[in-house]
């Protein structure tokens, strides 16, 4: 029991000290329409890569719909890639 005593008053010290104030960072020391447009600019950064990304994406599903047409209309590739089971189709 003491030794619950003991943490509990030793927590309680810990909370009572005034707390410190932390050092000035970057945002406090920025006057507020420069951080907003910081953050504007981070903001169309973003989407910009957003919309690259997206269309990268596009161009590389479009060539592979592509290759598969041209698969698809290539005779040898057909014959080669076929089943060769023939009853299923009596």
């Amino acid at each position: 029991m003491a030794k619950k005593d003991r943490q509990r008053t030793a927590a309680a010290q810990a909370n009572a000290q005034p707390k410190e104030e932390k050092p000035a960072t970057l945002k406090d020391l920025l006057r507020p329409d420069v951080l907003d447009k910081l953050k504007a600019t981070a903001q169309d950064l973003k989407s910009a890569e957003e919309k690259r990304r997206e269309d990268l994406r596009k161009r590389e599903e479009d060539a592979r719909k592509a290759e598969q047409k041209r698969l698809d209309n290539d005779f040898e590739y057909l014959l080669n890639n076929s089943k060769m089971d023939w009853r299923s189709n009596k």
